[in-house]
């Protein structure tokens, strides 16, 4: 019996959330949509991926997909640039949440004070950006235009439990929250480690279109699920003698 319920908890362990068991270089993204690079980034379950084109005119232009879960399934993530400081108080960000119709929409914010936060415009021109959420899972696609010479960037990102009013309420303070930050470097060596084999332009879907990635990443993600519970199965019998 404990050996059946063992069993049972760990497949449900690893189907009822599979996406959150993958890095960044596992997920895929549908329309042939590619990035030069990604990242798992170091809290919050949140990975990067990203494109930095330089030669874009009339700015270079960072094209990213951020993906995180929301901290409760009504919450919000939050991905942004900080161009003044390394931390949130300065940040150019775009907030992803639940409208009160049900799509995903995600808005700009310049986080200017500690507080309640209001829809504004931010320092960064947004080309594009649209939202979507799937398998308990928030993504954010924009294209941010960025001032000539920018080799490295602040980024920081966070998540949230709630939405009140159309307004993201606060986040949580413990230690994964406030580490929620990073250099990001967009040239030279670290971003080429970082990059896939072949770096490809990044087109980032239009609003109402396919899902950005769901089926390549959803077949990716059973197929690990099944095959780490088949491993499961396997140690249950030398365990428990099933």
């Amino acid at each position: 019996m404990a050996a059946s319920s063992f069993l049972l908890i760990a497949a449900v362990a690893l189907l009822v959330c599979p996406a959150l068991s993958l890095t960044c270089t596992s997920q895929t993204f549908s329309q042939n949509i590619k990035f030069a690079n990604c990242t798992d980034l170091p809290t919050l379950k949140a990975f990067l991926h990203w494109t930095y084109d330089p030669t874009a005119k009339p700015k270079p232009t960072l094209s990213i997909a951020f993906i995180a879960p929301p901290a409760k399934s009504d919450g919000w993530i939050a991905w942004a640039l900080n161009p003044t400081a390394s931390g949130m108080l300065g940040a150019q960000s775009l907030i992803a949440f639940k409208d009160t119709n049900g799509s995903v929409v995600v808005k700009t914010y310049n986080v200017s004070v500690y507080g309640p936060i209001s829809e504004s415009k931010i320092s960064y021109e947004v080309l594009n950006k649209r939202a979507e959420s799937s398998q308990g899972v928030m993504r954010i696609f924009a294209t941010l235009a960025l001032p000539s010479g920018s080799a490295e960037v602040n980024q920081v990102w966070q998540v949230g439990a709630s939405v009140k009013d159309g307004v993201p309420a606060k986040h949580e303070f413990s230690a994964e929250n406030l580490g929620a930050k990073s250099k990001l470097q967009l040239v030279g060596e670290a971003a080429e480690k970082g990059g896939s084999p072949a770096a490809a332009p990044t087109l980032v879907p239009e609003a109402g279109g396919p899902s950005g990635n769901q089926s390549g990443e959803s077949s990716r993600v059973w197929g690990i699920g099944l095959g780490l519970y088949g491993a499961l199965v396997v140690l249950g019998v030398s365990i428990f003698g099933l």
